[in-house]
């Protein structure tokens, strides 16, 4: 093999090695032609809209804000950090939302049907009616007395008292005031030969006994 034989031996293989390299010139080419015209309507678009932004815009505040975010690095870090758990949290909850909140709205709904919010209403329109006339000294009377109302029910709420209030309250429906008659002495005695007379002459005695405890308390 001579001399030029062996040059254009190297010279093929250094073709082969730069056509990849001149086409891919010949592409980066191709898409530089390509992107300018976009390229050049991002840059006139970014310049059109800091035009807005330019006279409020001061170098000085970017100076500023740059300098402030590097002293508080420690600060967005655990802002950031708070965010992640926050956003975790949301997710955690995400699925238990969906299921109590319609069922809250199910039960506010319920509330609404069986007229609870109307009785609120009413009960704030009292308060402010007893606001309006009563003072805070005529309200904390009120409410001492109300202290002592409370141990009188826990009085009555005993089964003996209860049972004594319910026995008590059928006789209203039980005397005829239209058919009572004058009565004398004489008319006490003979009705004194009545059985119920009897027992309720002797449950009016237990009753006059039991009526002086208020003498007791009073004193």
């Amino acid at each position: 093999m001579n001399n030029e034989q062996l040059i254009w031996e190297r010279l093929d293989a250094l073709e082969k090695q730069v056509a990849p390299l001149a086409e891919s010139a010949r592409s980066l080419g191709e898409l530089r032609e390509d992107l300018a015209p976009r390229v050049n309507e991002a840059v006139q678009a970014l310049i059109a809209e800091l035009a807005d932004v330019e006279a409020d815009f001061q170098l000085e505040d970017l100076l500023f804000l740059i300098k402030k975010a590097m002293r508080n690095v420690n600060n967005l870090s655990f802002t950031l950090d708070q965010l992640k758990n926050l956003i975790d949290f949301a997710l955690t909850a995400e699925p238990l939302l969906k299921s109590s909140v319609p069922q809250m709205i199910f039960y506010l709904d319920d509330l609404e049907q069986k007229g609870v919010f109307r009785i609120l209403n009413t009960a704030l329109d009292v308060l402010k009616k007893i606001g309006e006339t009563y003072t805070a000294e005529d309200m904390a009377q009120i409410g001492d007395g109300m202290v002592r109302l409370m141990g009188v029910v826990q009085k009555l709420s005993t089964p003996e008292a209860v049972d004594f209030l319910d026995k008590a309250a059928e006789l209203p429906a039980r005397v005829d005031i239209a058919g009572a008659k004058a009565m004398g002495p004489i008319g006490m005695l003979m009705a004194m030969g009545s059985r119920q007379a009897r027992e309720g002459l002797g449950v009016l005695l237990e009753l006059t006994k039991s009526l002086a405890v208020l003498k007791e308390q009073s004193v």
